[in-house]
């Protein structure tokens, strides 16, 4: 970054600089990319030194070592890239401005594979139009089936070969090959990576279906609940982070809290256990936003009525009741059209964010924005034996 002193052989400018002499101008566009993957070792710490190019306070006198000289970078336009933010330092954070870019949904992703993945496909392969043509079911079918990514790299991949076994047509001959939604094109691509959505699973009672946020995007996260006859205290198993074992023990404590709402004998708190598992177990989960999922997938135990299986939730639970807001609703709610769920309940304050979500997706789907986790068990649990309401304020 900083660049060689002149004293060393072989020294050049730093990074910055001779991007800047690449670019021929002094008010260049420079994009780091990656630059959560910063490293830090015994020649020096990146980070130290990106605190001076990327503060527009000190960057009008940035001093290269090969230069010797302040040399002004206030007019460059600097613009990072990263997959996460838990590996940037906090002071370089803090000099940044931040936009969140949300993952495709599958028509947008669909969109651009035929606009510009499949013509370049078949660029590579030696094919031209006439030759294979993919139809919108079979793009489909490898966006919902074969891949799960916010992106399209493995969209990508996954269609270069069936373009690749597709061959080019032989010399003087003409063929085309069609890719259907299944047969060849199954043959092609092998079997499926990713299962369909186990909506059914969220049929039996103890079982609450929730949303995740993943840096590959949305899940479907299920929560199942068991009592433990003649067990003691509340045992959470499948990987969970200490922010998510502590959403289950608030959920456990406002359920106890208010059992006579909600017609559950407190005495079963006291004579049995409770043991709260989330699939999949080798999975690290983590988070705030599964405790009304934590708490529906116990009162649905408790109270021996089942949740219904066509909706998901998420949010963050308090001990009062409350349901805070969260981040990264739109990648949970795409999560949830995939596996076939249409009625999502999120927090009251996160409605604001259905406006990111594509046209199609807001017509198909049913929201339901809460303030507190009465509305949730009414709106999750059709037959709770005690209607719960929410205090009016």
């Amino acid at each position: 970054m900083r660049g060689h002193r002149r004293t060393y052989i072989g020294a050049l400018p730093g990074r910055i600089i001779q991007a800047i002499r690449r670019a021929g101008s002094r008010n260049p566009v420079l994009m780091l990319d990656e630059v959560d993957k910063l490293g830090r070792d015994f020649r020096g710490d990146p980070a130290s030194a990106l605190l001076e190019i990327l503060d527009p306070e000190q960057n009008k006198s940035f001093r290269d070592n090969y230069l010797d000289l302040p040399f002004d970078l206030s007019k460059v336009f600097f613009i990072t890239t990263a997959n996460a933010l838990d590996t940037i330092p906090r002071p370089l954070l803090d000099r940044m401005e931040m936009l969140r870019l949300a993952g495709y949904s599958e028509e947008e992703k669909i969109e651009i594979a035929k606009r510009y993945l499949i013509p370049r496909q078949l660029k590579q392969a030696g094919l031209n139009d006439g030759q294979c043509h993919l139809p919108d079911g079979t793009l489909h079918r490898i966006v919902a089936r074969y891949t799960r990514e916010a992106g399209l790299r493995q969209t990508r991949a996954q269609r270069g070969a069936a373009g690749a076994k597709s061959g080019p047509a032989p010399r003087g001959g003409k063929h085309r090959a069609r890719r259907g939604p299944a047969g060849r094109s199954g043959r092609d691509a092998g079997a499926a990576r990713v299962l369909a959505g186990r909506t059914a699973q969220a049929t039996a009672p103890g079982v609450a279906t929730g949303l995740a946020w993943t840096e590959s995007g949305g899940e479907v996260l299920y929560v199942e609940a068991t009592l433990l006859p003649g067990g003691k205290g509340l045992t959470i198993t499948g990987q969970i982070g200490e922010v998510m074992q502590e959403s289950a023990k608030a959920a456990q404590s406002y359920i106890w809290s208010h059992a006579k709402e909600l017609g559950i004998s407190p005495e079963v708190f006291k004579e049995d256990g409770i043991h709260i598992h989330v699939p999949a177990g080798g999975i690290p989960k983590d988070g705030p936003s599964a405790g009304v999922t934590m708490a529906t997938a116990m009162a649905s135990l408790y109270t021996g009525a089942a949740t219904r299986s066509d909706t998901a939730m998420t949010g963050e639970l308090t001990l009062t009741g409350l349901v805070l807001p969260i981040g990264g609703l739109k990648e949970k709610v795409l999560a949830a059209r995939r596996a076939g769920i249409r009625r999502v309940i999120l927090p009251l304050e996160n409605e604001k964010d259905l406006r990111d979500l594509p046209e199609e997706v807001r017509q198909q789907m049913e929201f339901l924005p809460v303030a507190r986790i009465e509305e949730v068990l009414a709106a999750a649990i059709p037959r709770i034996p005690v209607e719960v309401e929410a205090p009016t304020a």
